[in-house]
């Protein structure tokens, strides 16, 4: 893991908007925990929020992430981590596109692909 991932993942930090190495990525797989390998997201729920990080509609499945209160830095909002290790993953906001209206905003750093093969 490095340093960076580490600060990400295990301390709750955030990589700059539009850094990360999967924000403009768009090759067909999966999206799973940097820390434990867990898969997290598909890339057919994958759009382009216009935040600079990558964006999902939908977990794989429901329980493949888990969501805590942040209100760090004055704000409240909704952290989502891995239901595996705990890794912190982003945040979810409600201003997502249909069906479900969830954009789930993630960190490069704390995500893995794997190419659809």
């Amino acid at each position: 893991m490095t340093a960076e991932q580490y600060q990400v993942a295990r301390r709750k930090g955030t990589e700059p908007a539009f850094t990360g190495q999967y924000w403009n990525h768009h090759e067909d797989g999966t999206y799973s925990c940097v820390c434990c390998g867990n898969p997290l997201f598909q890339s057919d729920t994958k759009f382009d929020s216009g935040t600079g990080w990558p964006s999902f509609s939908a977990p794989i499945a429901p329980e493949s992430v888990g969501t805590e209160t942040d209100s760090a830095y004055g704000m409240r909002r909704v952290e989502v981590v891995c239901n595996k290790c705990g890794a912190h993953l982003g945040h979810v906001f409600e201003d997502g596109p249909t069906p479900t209206g969830l954009r789930y905003c993630m960190n490069s750093a704390s995500l893995n692909f794997d190419k659809k093969r």
